[in-house]
Parts: structure tokens; C-alpha cells; sequence
């Protein structure tokens, strides 16, 4: 770190105007934990009063020294392309000690998890940058979001049509993201979480099937499930999803069936609370606007 970077208790948030990142923003403001935000426009950023916005662009490592003087710690979440990664990471190494980075869980001996995923090879040469740089970190590794079903279920639920997915039977162990966001903050301004890698899931196996019906009861009506094939599944989401994404999903769904799914009590551990079940979060956030 810089010498002449006077060290400060704020910590910087980069993608805080994202669903995750504004959580852990939100966060570390209920701990009374100084917050400056990192974003590309902030203008537009609509954050909390008390937190101090400031531009900057991964794309152009040099647009983040401003943002990054004199911070005691950074939560990196990475919302670029790739190829500025060494130098940002070079930045943030020059001017702080501390980082949490966002990362996945392809480390993970779970069949779900070891499948070809672009985006945990570009968090791999992330987190290989960042053990180079001898920064102290942290790395947290979500497992499945909860909130994912909203944007896949949510809209047939609500016109009552049935639930059209494949591989009924596949489970996974979907993460409440203010969970996320609660670990998140903790291990930017508490001790003792360097070198820590934390894989991160909800506190239950459940299959698709079976998040399904716990919607169903929560919302007080039965919906239907209708299981698709893998091709019948590429054929509903052709031209609305991205081919790519829709193999990654089948290649890790088809690689799991028969296998439990993977839970960790990191949630927890860190908290000292329970992790929020997956009927607790379909009854906060159900109905609650995309």
C-alpha cells in the first residue's frame, strides 16, 4: 500500500448500484460502517444519504484512484470484461491491504459447480491476481440465488399457468442474496476473515419440484409443475435466453441428478443467526416488484 494513502475506515463497494452490491451497501450502513460507492454513473447512482459516490470504470483502471485512496478495505465485484482485471487489481493492492472479492463456487466438489462456466474461469484468474498481488482477502463463493426463480418462474405463477422446467428432481440449496449481503459487509469490516473461502447456500436441499410447491403455499394456490426435457427446455427458451446460458444450466442440472445438493452452515458460522430458509424468502420477496 501507498505510504502517503492515510488509512480511513470507509469501505469501497464497487457494483453498488446492483442488486447485490446495493444490499452490501445497505449493510455496512446499518453497522455505522463509512461507505463509498464505485459507479460508471453517479448521477443515476440513487443511493442511501451518507454514502459517498464516486466514478469510476474497470475498463479504465485509472479512473479508480480517486475512489480508492485511503480505504480500509474494497468488496470487488467484478462488471467488466476481462482484460483489465491484472491492472485494477494492481490499483487496488497499491492503495489498500483488504479485499472481498465476489467469486463462485467452481472450487466446490459438487457436480453443479464443476461444469465449463466462463464466468468461474474469469473469477479463477481473478482470484489467481489477487493472491499475486499479497493482498489480504477474502473469497465468498454463492451457490444458487434464491431470487433466480423470479426471474424464471414468476411471471407463468402469477398469469397461473404452470411451471414448464426441466429436471424436477434436481436439487439445489438456493441462498437468500441479504444473507449474501450480510456475510458480505461483515467480512469487509470485521476481523479475522483473511484467507477466508467461503462457499456460501441456503440452509436446504430442494429440488425444483419442491420450490415449486413452497411457492404454491406461500402464495395460497397449488402451481402446477410440468417437467421438460432438455430439448423441450432449449426449445421454450429459444430466442429469450442466451444459448450458452441455457447449456451451462442443463450441463450442470444433468451432472447433479442423483446427487444431494451441496449445503454449508457458512451463513451461519459468520452471522451467529440461522440462514433464511427458502419459504422465508418467497415470503418476503414474492411479491415484491422484478
Amino acid at each position: 500500500m501507498n505510504d502517503n494513502a492515510q488509512q480511513t475506515d470507509t469501505v469501497l463497494v464497487t457494483g453498488a448500484t446492483g442488486r447485490i452490491g446495493r444490499a452490501v451497501v445497505d449493510e455496512l450502513l446499518a453497522a455505522g460502517v463509512p461507505v463509498r460507492a464505485l459507479t460508471r454513473r453517479p448521477a443515476a447512482a440513487d443511493l442511501p444519504d451518507g454514502v459517498e459516490v464516486m466514478a469510476g470504470d474497470f475498463a479504465d483502471p485509472a479512473t479508480l484512484d480517486r475512489a480508492l485512496s485511503g480505504v480500509r478495505s474494497v468488496f470487488l465485484l467484478w462488471t467488466a470484461p476481462p482484460a483489465t482485471a491484472g491492472a485494477v487489481i494492481e490499483r487496488i493492492a497499491a492503495r489498500t491491504r483488504r479485499i472481498v472479492f465476489l467469486s463462485s463456487p467452481h472450487r466446490t466438489p459438487h457436480p453443479f459447480f464443476q461444469q465449463p462456466n466462463p464466468m468461474a474461469d474469469l473469477h479463477a484468474e481473478i482470484e489467481r491476481l489477487i493472491t499475486a498481488s499479497g493482498l489480504d482477502s477474502t473469497i465468498l463463493r454463492p451457490g444458487m440465488f434464491a431470487s433466480n426463480v423470479r426471474l424464471w418462474w414468476e411471471a407463468a405463477i402469477n398469469a397461473g399457468e404452470p411451471v414448464r422446467w426441466p429436471y424436477a428432481d434436481v436439487e439445489t440449496a438456493p441462498i437468500d442474496e441479504r444473507d449474501l449481503a450480510a456475510v458480505t459487509a461483515r467480512t469487509l469490516y470485521e476481523g479475522g476473515h483473511t484467507g477466508g473461502d467461503y462457499v456460501l447456500t441456503g440452509p436446504e436441499a430442494l429440488s425444483h419440484a419442491e420450490q415449486v410447491r413452497v411457492i404454491g403455499d406461500v402464495i395460497g394456490r397449488p402451481v402446477p409443475f410440468e417437467e421438460l426435457t432438455p430439448d423441450g427446455f432449449r426449445s421454450a427458451t429459444e430466442g429469450v435466453w442466451p444459448r450458452p446460458v441455457v447449456d451451462m444450466l442443463l450441463d450442470a442440472w444433468g451432472a447433479s441428478e442423483g446427487h444431494p445438493a451441496y449445503v454449508t452452515t457458512t451463513v451461519a458460522d459468520v452471522l451467529g443467526v440461522p440462514a433464511r430458509t427458502f419459504r422465508e424468502w418467497v415470503t418476503d420477496q414474492w411479491k415484491t416488484p422484478l
